[in-house]
């Protein structure tokens, strides 16, 4: 009893001591207590300014909003400032105003900065992917322009929308006389891979060089560059491939299939190539889910569950970029090198684009 008797004479002392009962007044709405509590917390942190904001303004009911951020003073410019413009993209990334309404440019600024530290990886991955080919198009673009000094020179703006392209130094010929027993001995892996690697490596570069060839008002458009964005990103997605085949890494149900599908792409059998692709990306059997045996008796679709029939594409990142890039692959050896409409896929689609 004199313990509770302790706690109610400490809780009406600091009541008294916050001004919020009086002789004449006997009780006290919780509300001012919250806005006292408020108000020290503000003076404590010495977050308000002198002169310019009223204690009326500063958030109540210990509700925090983003223009809480603006209430921080700003007499010094931090020297790390970014510029206007990239504020500016980097709010718009993230899908907010530029501006808020009786918002400075340097309020704004802390706002993208507190955003960033709140949400570091807001709205980044797979989403991006494109955009950042896009830019890294860009980039290189304004670079050439850069190295070349501005010059004049024909050869020097044919090779300013250029993409990256490496010679293989290679023809069809030669790699349909190596690839004739490809997949046919099983103890020559690495032999298969190297022709693979070959293969896909020479249709890159006649992908490259087919852009390069265009007209340089052509390479300035916008259906210019997503070709060149969409080259340069099925380069980036085709490196794990590239590093696994030079090293002989290749997994075997992976490497079966990419042998079929190389096979058929040098014979010109593109709806066979385009159904191998599809058995490796897809598979024809769901990879089970939860419990699978729950019996003395297995079931009956079990038999069908092994690692050739399962979708690939759903293993990892990495996986799925590649086997995209592959198909972008397919797609353009088909335009490289068009055979009869039965044994194409898409003929119309593919031979107008």
């Amino acid at each position: 009893m004199d313990v509770l008797k302790a706690e109610i004479e400490r809780k009406r002392k600091l009541l008294e001591s916050n001004s919020l009962i009086t002789n004449e007044r006997k009780f006290f709405k919780r509300e001012a207590l919250i806005q006292k509590h408020d108000q020290e917390y503000w003076e404590r942190n010495k977050l308000l300014y002198t002169g310019g904001v009223d204690a009326d303004d500063r958030p109540q009911n210990g509700e925090e909003s983003n223009h809480s951020i603006a209430t921080v003073k700003i007499d010094k410019v931090d020297e790390r400032i970014l510029p206007r413009k990239e504020v500016i993209r980097r709010l718009r990334e993230r899908g907010e105003p530029i501006l808020l309404f009786g918002e400075t440019e340097s309020e704004s600024f802390a706002r993208l900065r507190h955003l960033e530290i709140a949400e570091p990886e807001f709205n980044r991955g797979f989403r991006n992917d494109f955009q950042e080919a896009m830019e890294k198009v860009d980039q290189d673009f304004l670079q050439e322009i850069l190295q070349s000094g501005g010059s004049n020179d024909g050869d020097t703006k044919q090779k300013m929308n250029d993409v990256k392209v490496e010679d293989m130094h290679t023809n069809l010929d030669e790699i349909k006389k190596s690839a004739v027993n490809l997949g046919k001995k099983k103890d020559e892996s690495t032999n298969d891979c190297q022709i693979i690697y070959t293969f896909i490596k020479y249709l890159m570069e006649l992908w490259g060089k087919k852009l390069n060839s265009r007209p340089e008002t052509q390479k300035m458009t916008t259906q210019g560059k997503i070709a060149s964005a969409t080259y340069t990103q099925t380069q980036t997605y085709l490196k794990p491939l590239f590093k696994q085949l030079k090293s002989n890494k290749v997994a075997e149900d992976i490497l079966k299939h990419l042998i079929l599908i190389s096979r058929y792409l040098l014979e010109r059998d593109y709806v066979k190539a385009n159904d191998a692709y599809l058995k490796m990306a897809i598979g024809n059997a769901p990879w089970p889910i939860g419990v699978t045996m729950v019996g003395i008796h297995a079931r009956t679709g079990r038999e069908k569950i092994f690692s050739q029939n399962i979708a690939h594409v759903l293993n990892d990142e990495n996986q799925r970029k590649y086997i995209q890039g592959l198909k972008r692959l397919i797609t353009q050896c088909q335009r490289l090198f068009p055979t009869d409409p039965s044994r194409s896929v898409e003929f119309n689609a593919i031979k107008d684009d």
